[in-house]
């Protein structure tokens, strides 16, 4: 082993970046994350699913280059960046183990998501701004200071701008204050609750002009589609994730011991910033499946935690379980990339991973010539679009989800328009007969998958918005009457007559 955990850390923190910026450099685009690069490419005060930070975060770097790895840089330096200021502050925090923030930041830096998750998500720019609020909070707890609840405020609202789970970091402050009862602390709430408040504004803004469609999306149109109450599968899901997000040695050590080894003002506030979220999640879990990147905000406060409760002995014996996780991981994702594109061919997701690779080669193929070129789903329209640097609309009713495109895509200007439509799965019969004059299908196979081509000719927009775009009304922009509505871009563009609400 080298000689100190410092020059450790140093070197697995240079050899975990060269693997983060190879694989940020190897894969392509995901459906994901050419959705919300789109929100880069046409920036706004709002967009459909989230609260617009990630797409200004997008826009700026789209203003240097549009390459996959710059375009994931945030993401390929956020757990080294995490890691470096638990490696600063740990000190200042828990002074009693001082000589022990090499170990506890390779935690952070070798925790296994962090190892390979390069990917761009609404979570990159939450992460940075739930962790840095929680550990400046975690600081102003030493003595109340208003500057570090200033600090603590100011990325609060960045995560309040990033995506709504940034509730449950201000609700965990709230918990926090409730236990501590000191008038400083209830200062301190005022200050880092005052910060949201622009925040708030400007989305409550956004909204009402259009559609109130984060709240739509986000609180109802998700929850309407048969997936709501009680599920006997989800809450096994949910500690599963659990263990390999923290892994085993970390959950063991926090349920062995439940509660820090000391009792000062700091580790029940830790205690507090990584049990309310998780504890949230796990109620939620009862109903709904949690997804793997919901609570990556709040794994560093949970490792941070596990740290408090070890001897420096058992702390560098975590550290090394990480180390050998770590490289495990590494391992197999070198292998994974060595082999041919169709090892996958058996899964179920292979059609999309054919796609994503060969997006270019399957456009030759179908070759659209000059009709509109356009996709039956959201993510497959966004990552054709992204690899051929133009944009691709969606024909048809989509998904209850990522419905940015209704933003984008005004179909009136289609009217008449011959269009071709890519597609993974065989359509139905007479599916886009009602839509055109004339309609004929081909399909071709590539990569051992078959894709289809759908050619209509003379869209015909009006049959079009009495069929596929009043039934998206009805589902998707039914808002309720007590929302105070400014606009509503659907119901202006294609049913000015009437009124997007209930």
């Amino acid at each position: 082993m080298l000689a100190t955990p410092g020059r450790l850390f140093v070197v697995v923190a240079g050899l975990t970046l060269a693997f983060r910026f190879w694989l940020a450099s190897a894969f392509p685009i995901s459906g994901d994350e050419a959705y919300f690069i789109w929100w880069g490419k046409v920036p706004d005060w709002g967009f459909y699913d989230h609260p617009p930070l990630i797409g200004w975060w997008l826009a700026a770097l789209l203003a240097v280059s549009d390459a996959e790895w710059w375009l994931r840089l945030p993401q390929v330096l956020q757990p080294l960046l995490l890691a470096l200021t638990v490696r600063w502050i740990w000190p200042r925090l828990w002074p009693d183990q001082r000589d022990s923030r090499d170990w506890v930041a390779l935690l952070v830096l070798l925790a296994p998501v962090n190892v390979w998750n390069v990917f761009v998500t609404t979570d990159t720019a939450l992460v940075y701004c739930a962790v840095l609020s929680g550990l400046a909070w975690l600081r102003a707890t030493q003595d109340d200071s208003p500057r570090w609840y200033l600090v603590a405020g100011l990325f609060l609202a960045g995560a309040v701008l990033a995506k709504y789970f940034a509730a449950l970091l201000g609700f965990a402050y709230l918990v926090d204050v409730l236990l501590r009862r000191t008038r400083g602390a209830w200062r301190g709430l005022l200050i880092a609750y005052a910060c949201c408040v622009p925040a708030l504004l400007l989305m409550g803004w956004w909204n009402s002009g259009h559609c109130w469609t984060n709240y739509l999306f986000n609180f109802v149109n998700r929850h309407d589609r048969g997936n709501t109450g009680l599920n006997p599968a989800t809450p096994l899901l949910y500690p599963a994730m659990l263990l390999y997000i923290l892994t085993p040695p970390v959950m063991w050590t926090l349920f062995r011991r439940p509660l820090p080894r000391a009792d000062g003002a700091s580790d029940r506030t830790l205690l507090v910033l990584a049990a309310v979220p998780l504890m949230l999640f796990a109620l939620l879990s009862l109903a709904k499946t949690i997804g793997l990147h919901w609570v990556l905000s709040f794994v560093p406060f949970a490792l941070l935690l596990a740290a408090r409760r070890l001897t420096p002995r058992g702390l560098q014996k975590l550290a090394v379980f990480f180390l050998g996780f770590a490289a495990l991981h590494i391992a197999l994702a070198l292998a994974a990339a060595r082999l041919p594109l169709e090892t996958w061919r058996t899964l179920g997701f292979y059609p999309g991973v054919v796609l994503t690779f060969e997006s270019r080669e399957l456009v030759e193929r179908a070759a659209p010539g000059d009709t509109l070129l356009v996709s039956d789903g959201y993510s497959n329209a966004v990552t054709l679009g992204y690899n051929l640097r133009r944009y691709l609309p969606v024909l048809g009713p989509g998904s209850g989800k990522a419905r940015h495109d209704d933003i984008l895509t005004d179909w009136r200007a289609h009217d008449g328009r011959d269009i071709t439509v890519l597609r993974k799965t065989a359509p139905q019969e007479g599916e886009y007969t009602l839509w055109f004059r004339s309609v004929t299908i081909d399909s071709f196979e590539h990569r051992g998958v078959r894709f289809w081509v759908v050619r209509g000719e003379g869209f015909d927009y009006p049959r079009y918005r009495d069929t596929v775009l009043a039934e998206v009304r009805r589902r998707y922009y039914a808002v309720p009457d007590w929302l105070p509505l400014a606009g509503c871009y659907f119901c202006e563009r294609y049913f000015p007559e009437d009124k997007c609400t209930r």
